[in-house]
């Protein structure tokens, strides 16, 4: 029976070699778009491109399923690194793959790294995490291993023990829980374990602010304001300490009380306390 040409081993050895069914031959077609100049008919070349090779596109969106990302979410930035890749690709490099596969790659690593955080960390804490979370799986896929130590991670990745519990702490900040959560076993929301405003804040700061003008007051009228709201004693008696009326005392009180607050609210307030 006679071979067919094409079935040569020489014809074999000539035909190019794919390493994956969706790597489709386009090596002419890239060399006419790095031909042709801006316009139509080099974005419809670069259109037929972008079909072609979405495929592998999407095969490399689905090396990172599981993470916690919507599937199509992954295909759309995926298909976005294939796009830059087509423009950035020189035919006279080499295969179009080799270029394509670790630009599409890094994309979507860039997604992971700047979208989908509950909490901004530095690119080096995140790599940590990256490496913590692969070992802890390494390890305790071995059999009848036990949940590892930070030690025995360190010796897996090679880290150190503090970059160790550094990863660790990372894995908790991927995603956040809802103020409205439930901790496994508590019975109450995280709402719940929050603090409330603090009043003695509040009591801090209008002392403070009426310190320079309490400092600068008669010695009558500071022990007036000791009596009436430091010993709680009513104006009566303290008309009968002073040996005034009780109508002076009241409006002794007005007068100081009006003076410390428009001093307070009024910070170039100055001068001995006038009456």
């Amino acid at each position: 029976m006679p071979i067919h040409p094409s079935h040569t081993p020489s014809a074999e050895a000539a035909r190019p070699r794919r390493s994956h069914d969706d790597a489709p031959g386009t090596a002419a077609l890239f060399a006419r778009l790095a031909a042709l100049p801006d316009g139509p008919e080099r974005d419809a070349l670069r259109t037929e491109l972008t079909t072609a090779w979405l495929p592998m596109a999407h095969r490399i969106a689905g090396r990172f399923r599981d993470r916690g990302e919507n599937a199509e979410d992954l295909r759309q930035v995926a298909a976005l690194g294939l796009v830059k890749a087509i423009d950035r690709f020189d035919p006279e490099r080499g295969a179009f793959e080799s270029y394509a596969v670790p630009t599409i790659t890094g994309e979507i690593k860039r997604h992971f790294r700047d979208r989908t955080w509950a909490l901004r960390v530095p690119r080096r804490v995140q790599e940590l995490r990256n490496q913590v979370r692969v070992a802890r799986r390494d390890l305790t896929e071995l059999p009848g291993s036990r949940a590892p130590s930070v030690a025995g991670i360190a010796g897996h990745t090679g880290l150190t023990e503090a970059e160790v519990t550094t990863g660790l702490e990372a894995l908790d900040s991927y995603s956040t829980l809802s103020l409205d959560a439930e901790p496994a076993g508590e019975g109450s929301t995280l709402t719940d374990s929050l603090g409330e405003p603090d009043p003695a804040y509040s009591v801090v700061v209008d002392r403070e602010a009426a310190r320079r003008s309490l400092s600068r007051m008669p010695e009558r009228d500071r022990d007036i304001l000791y009596m009436r709201f430091f010993e709680d004693l009513s104006q009566s008696r303290i008309a009968a300490r002073l040996g005034i009326s009780q109508m002076h005392v009241s409006r002794l009180l007005h007068h100081i009380c009006a003076r410390v607050r428009a001093e307070a609210q009024d910070p170039r307030a100055d001068g001995p306390l006038k009456r």
